[in-house]
């Protein structure tokens, strides 16, 4: 078989699961309402992980601090203006039926996703092990963050199917951003750090700005607590991916 088949069996394999929601069909709507309760606290956390755990490390070693944090920065910024957009473009009179902060999550896997099609087909440009190990790599850190975002465009107003197929087409651009690194990388390297920055940049912010504020909503100190603890378990596995399958 040769590279570019390996590099596109990876990132089908990799964008597939963004279609673990699917299991939440098996959920009736009460079990379903605790369920996302779980998922979007699982979700702030693992987004506050993976920026901070992942994509940050990950781009500093490419690129001075500087260039990495200001990048952040603007992914901050960028998001801002694109929720003040979604919310004059979609709102009307102070009421949406679907919360701006889904459309930001989109963008902001969709950006991550990209990357990390970029890293799976350098990794099988180097060689097929290494393409392999950077495969498992992410598919273990996906899983965690694919059951958040789907438990997020549920939660902000989707339904269940919508959620579904526009979760699926956000994981394929990892398949854009594999070609697109196979016949151009040496063209598109040097770009990626400034590419993460942004992408961390549009996590915390959906992270700080949206789901937090939903979460500190609850008042109760025992499902604080659960938030709290939820939150923990999302960064814990992130960590955990990063460490025990090293890309």
């Amino acid at each position: 078989m040769g590279v570019l088949s390996n590099i596109l069996i990876s990132v089908f394999i990799v964008s597939a699961i963004s279609l673990i929601g699917i299991f939440t069909l098996l959920f009736k709507n009460k079990s379903l309402d605790k369920l996302f309760f779980v998922l979007v606290s699982f979700a702030t956390g693992s987004m506050l992980g993976a920026a901070f755990l992942d994509i940050l490390p990950e781009a500093t070693e490419k690129a001075p601090p500087e260039v990495v944090f200001g990048s952040v920065l603007l992914g901050i910024m960028v998001f801002f203006l694109m929720e003040k957009f979604l919310y004059w473009y979609h709102c009307h009179e102070g009421e949406c039926d679907v919360h701006q902060f889904t459309y930001l999550n989109l963008v902001g896997d969709s950006l991550h996703n990209f990357l990390d099609g970029v890293i799976i087909a350098a990794a099988f440009l180097t060689s097929t092990s290494v393409g392999v190990i950077a495969t498992i790599a992410i598919v273990m850190h996906e899983i965690p963050q694919e059951l958040g975002d789907f438990g997020i465009l549920v939660y902000g107003g989707f339904s269940k199917v919508k959620a579904l197929i526009y979760n699926f087409i956000t994981a394929l651009t990892a398949v854009v951003g594999a070609v697109i690194a196979y016949f151009f990388l040496d063209k598109i390297t040097g770009f990626t750090p400034f590419m993460l920055g942004i992408a961390a940049g549009g996590f915390i912010y959906i992270s700080c700005t949206d789901l937090i504020p939903e979460l500190n909503k609850e008042r109760k100190v025992t499902k604080s607590a659960q938030q709290f603890v939820l939150m923990l378990l999302g960064m814990g596995l992130i960590l955990a991916g990063k460490i025990f399958f090293k890309e």
